[in-house]
């Protein structure tokens, strides 16, 4: 029997647009047997600096589900390095938990992925007809996307990070930003072990 998949994030916007990126992923594969369990929300500061916080968290996520065959964890990576702090975080998941576990830390923040392939998001929530992918778009922050909004428009994050998770062009946003890449590989991999 498949198993689900628990999405640990770290915000409002997360709890909404991951899940439907991880269906889309599913879809992809067509592993229609997987589902996506309801995202545990985590403090980012907590679990990143404070001893222990991250494990009790997991651990806590995990009461009542019996059904969970992966965990995946997602974090803005801010200024951290994701290379460095990544395989920290996945250590100290192992230590909390028998599932297989993927850490993956947007480089900068989450929005730099939707900066990745703005061509797609044309017309959604604002974002203006002729707005371009900008060369390294991990490196930029919130506010390019919002330059790229049409007037009267700004950039909300709880509506309008889902909407752009649902029209986002999968392939060209993992083509200009690594971290992305990372997340398709590794959901499709986790994807892969709940089927079973």
């Amino acid at each position: 029997m498949a198993k689900n998949i628990l999405p640990i994030i770290e915000g409002h916007s997360e709890a909404d647009a991951i899940p439907v990126l991880l269906r889309r992923f599913i879809n992809r594969i067509d592993s229609y047997d997987v589902q996506v369990d309801r995202p545990w929300r985590v403090k980012r500061d907590q679990i990143v600096n404070k001893v222990g916080v991250l494990e009790n968290k997991l651990r806590e996520a995990l009461i009542d589900r019996n059904n969970v065959g992966g965990v995946l964890l997602i974090l803005d990576a801010d200024d951290d390095c994701p290379k460095q702090l990544g395989p920290k975080l996945l250590k100290r998941c192992n230590k909390a938990t028998h599932l297989p576990v993927s850490v993956i830390l947007a480089k900068r923040k989450l929005e730099c992925w939707f900066l990745g392939a703005k061509e797609s998001l044309h017309g959604v929530r604002g974002i203006k007809a002729d707005a371009v992918t900008p060369d390294n778009p991990e490196a930029l922050g919130i506010g390019r996307l919002e330059n790229n909004m049409d007037d009267g428009f700004y950039y909300h994050k709880v509506d309008d990070a889902p909407a752009f998770a649902a029209k986002l062009d999968i392939d060209k946003a993992a083509a200009s930003c690594p971290s992305f890449a990372r997340f398709v590989r590794e959901t499709e991999r986790l994807i892969k072990v709940c089927q079973g």
